[in-house]
């Protein structure tokens, strides 16, 4: 019989597992001995012997790939069970698998995109200036927040759930993100494209991990946060025809489960007495709530909130949107009174409109479009392209840049081409 040594190279994980094999009931005969002779006596008792050595060196009684809780189960079994992929959700993490494993040639991280989807969260910058905040849509936003935070000291249900609601491009997207900036919450956003997956089940996970990832950064960061989902009514929606999918389904019931228990969220792990989350306020938009499951928008969990800015609230929004153009309030009340019943982001795309003509004298400066991509993409560092200078803001030419605005939209609803190509769908 091959000496035990020769066979594993001195290796003692090799010798445990050159031991079990040779015990193993169902290993073929012939490679077992028939007959016992002294011989292979005296090799299993040595071998006995060497299992023993191995369980008495055992790395540590402590040692997490080693200790078993009280149903004898493993570090490895519990992981598996936890993690949906091992390899993306904890990866060679120091501190969740034992340091002598986790290497240093990445540092103490191997997962090197954790620390980047840890990130969810969304700041700020590029909202630079002064914005005019609707004094009613602040009043609405604050209080949500500022109840949800304190819901443990009042004596009445509140609500998780403020559902902001009305006609398109009011700004409500807008008008929460400079509350946000103001109250300095660090909010989640999701849309409404996060709410639907080839994977069933992946969205209605997606926005549970996302809500304990805002009450990680109430609890470790000492910031407000709040979990944000833009346009809910375009995922969610049952519109003419739609079919509701599983993952619809899934969404709203972990919507109506997190209003109704806030504090207790899993994301497919075991339940844990200790793994209480912070209560996080939850904010939607939509245009049209009326094709949402109607449990989910009852007044127990969803405060609602219809905005339709007022005539004062407008003028207020556009002239702290062109005060920097150097436009005077009574030149954007003739604008707003132009172009009366318009949504503000009509107001928005007056100003885009104006700096038409001055960018198509920026390409010429440059050299044509036949070389634009040249220029934009490929210049040398060196090289730097013609100074961009914005237009001059006028009333007059907003008042041009309106009346084609609304010459496109009356086109669109005179028109009706899709009409003209499907002439028999009516009959």
């Amino acid at each position: 019989m091959a000496s035990l040594s020769n066979f594993t190279g001195g290796s003692l994980f090799s010798k445990s597992l050159y031991l079990r094999f040779t015990r193993f009931p169902s290993f073929p005969s012939s490679i077992s001995c028939s007959k016992s002779s002294p011989e292979s006596v005296e090799d299993d008792d040595a071998g006995d012997s060497e299992l023993i050595d191995f369980q008495s060196r055992r790395i540590s009684k402590q040692s997490s790939w080693e200790a078993k809780d009280a149903l004898g189960r493993d570090y490895l079994y519990r992981l598996g069970q936890e993690a949906d992929n091992m390899n993306i959700a904890v990866g060679a993490k120091a501190g969740v698998i034992d340091d002598l494993f986790t290497g240093n040639f990445l540092g103490k991280d191997s997962d090197i995109v954790f620390d980047y989807r840890q990130k969810a969260t969304r700041s700020f910058e590029y909202l630079q200036g002064d914005y005019y905040i609707a004094p009613l849509f602040m009043d609405k936003v604050v209080c949500h927040i500022v109840k949800n935070f304190i819901a443990h000291l009042l004596n009445v249900k509140v609500p998780l759930i403020l559902g902001i609601w009305g006609g398109k491009g009011q700004g409500k997207s807008f008008q929460t993100e400079l509350i946000f900036r103001a109250m300095g919450v660090e909010p989640i956003i999701m849309s409404a494209g996060e709410l639907e997956s080839e994977r069933a089940g992946e969205p209605g996970r997606l926005i549970r991990e996302r809500y304990r990832t805002a009450s990680r950064v109430i609890q470790n960061q000492g910031k407000l946060s709040c979990l944000m989902i833009n346009d809910i009514d375009a995922g969610l929606g049952r519109f003419g025809n739609t079919q509701m999918t599983v993952n619809n389904q899934i969404v709203v019931g972990t919507l109506m489960n997190l209003s109704d228990n806030p504090t207790r969220v899993s994301i497919g792990q075991d339940w844990n007495e200790s793994d209480v989350t912070n209560r996080v306020p939850i904010i939607v938009t939509g245009n049209d709530f009326s094709t949402i499951y109607a449990p989910l928008i009852r007044d127990g969990r969803m405060d609602k909130f219809y905005w339709q800015p007022n005539h004062e609230d407008i003028v207020n929004i556009v002239h702290r949107m062109y005060e920097k153009d150097g436009i005077s309030r009574e030149e954007v009340l003739n604008v707003v009174n132009t172009f009366p019943n318009q949504a503000l982001d009509f107001y928005g795309a007056l100003r885009s409109r104006t700096y038409d003509r001055s960018i198509l004298k920026w390409i010429d400066d440059i050299g044509g479009i036949e070389i634009l991509g040249t220029k934009l993409l490929k210049r040398r560092k060196s090289e730097e392209l013609p100074v961009f200078t914005p237009p001059q803001q006028t009333v007059e030419a907003l008042l041009e840049s309106g009346y084609s605005l609304l010459k496109e939209q009356q086109l669109i609803m005179e028109t009706k081409l899709s009409k003209e190509y499907m002439k028999n769908v009516d009959d």
